[in-house]
């Protein structure tokens, strides 16, 4: 595996691919009828790294802006829902939580050949190791405790009053997922794992009872926002692609998983893997829970273990879905015996957390 560093990977900018390119003109124009202080001439640069939507810089001599874009071609109905992604924005933007700013949704596809929306470009630090290995601990401190407290913002936001009724079912999220991913598992499955038969069978009938809905992010974590320049301050929240109403706890627990597993990548240590975290201003499980509980009025959270079982029940089965579909052809097989080596150690680690949750067996 390259142990190149993702931010010189994945940040910065590129020539628009070939297959990703549009017409410019176009979307200058679109731009000057619909966006607040447009002034051309314009500039198209395609961002780097693996985004499922293609994502471009759009630079003016005054200004720099984003586009998302569904990608060309064939898709799966609900895949690559950029007008989702919108709608959360536009709705969050307003409220003072970090995001950046919207601008306007196309949902004509001539102008540059698949639905966008354009936001505002936010200049700021993107950190990719969870460790911050760069940063002194009182630093690590302040960005660890701006990391929660941006999150527990998000879950506390009144989603009603934002006017995101109907962006996700409300309720049952949890057997839902369950649902979702069992099936998903047993159509791809490729070989026995005891541990995952288990986990179908008793994750559904122990669900935690209290459920909340807010909205959740799906995907929170230090390489998804943007900080400040210099203040430890999370000034945008990136890549909302996943988000969508459903339990808080298993979108936090989901963010959690990093003090609980090590990592499998070489270039994006866990914090799992960190020993004496106090010393190095990083907040132990216990403290960050703790954190994380004050600022959403809960007690506690004596649902841990359910929760670690759940996430990497659900990781699992979406590796494992992976898997199934190189071997019915339908994505290429570049990481599958490594997805496919990923999937027991993951039902070996959900069935412990289970046991420690009061599964028998």
């Amino acid at each position: 595996m390259s142990d190149t560093n993702p931010s010189e990977q994945f940040s910065g900018t590129k020539d628009v691919a070939d297959s990703h390119k549009f017409d410019e003109a176009k979307l200058a124009a679109w731009m000057e009828a619909n966006v607040e202080g447009y002034k051309g001439p314009l500039e198209v640069r395609q961002f780097k790294g693996g985004q499922s939507n293609p994502t471009y810089q759009l630079v003016t001599p005054g200004k720099k802006y984003v586009m998302r874009r569904k990608p060309p071609g064939k898709l799966l109905p609900s895949a690559h829902a950029v007008d989702r992604e919108y709608r959360v924005i536009a709705a969050l933007y307003p409220l003072g939580f970090p995001v950046a700013k919207p601008y306007g949704l196309c949902e004509d596809e001539s102008v540059v050949g698949t639905m966008f929306y354009i936001m505002d470009m936010v200049e700021g630090r993107i950190l990719w190791d969870a460790t911050l290995p760069d940063y002194q601990p009182t630093e690590r401190r302040a960005i660890f405790d701006a990391k929660v407290s941006t999150f527990a913002a998000l879950h506390n936001v009144d989603w009603k009053a934002a006017g995101l009724e109907g962006f996700g079912k409300e309720g049952d999220y949890i057997a839902r997922q369950i649902h979702r991913w069992t099936k998903q598992y047993q159509m791809s499955e490729t070989s026995k794992i005891p541990e995952m038969d288990k986990l179908i069978e008793w994750l559904p009938k122990n669900i935690p009872p209290g459920e909340r809905t807010t909205i959740v992010h799906g995907d929170y974590r230090i390489d998804n926002m943007i900080l400040h320049p210099t203040e430890p301050k999370v000034i945008a929240v990136l890549d909302w692609e996943l988000s969508t109403l459903g339990d808080p706890l298993a979108d936090f627990t989901y963010h959690l998983m990093s003090w609980q597993m090590p990592s499998s990548d070489p270039v994006r240590p866990s914090l799992a893997d960190v020993t004496d975290k106090e010393a190095k201003g990083i907040p132990t499980q216990d403290q960050y829970v703790a954190r994380y509980c004050e600022l959403t009025g809960r007690s506690g959270l004596p649902e841990l273990d359910y929760y670690f079982a759940y996430n990497a029940f659900r990781l699992a089965g979406i590796l494992q879905g992976i898997v199934g579909r190189v071997r019915d052809g339908t994505a290429s097989n570049a990481a599958a015996a490594q997805n496919e080596a990923r999937v027991a150690p993951l039902a070996q680690f959900a069935y412990a957390c289970a046991q420690r949750a009061g599964m028998e067996g």
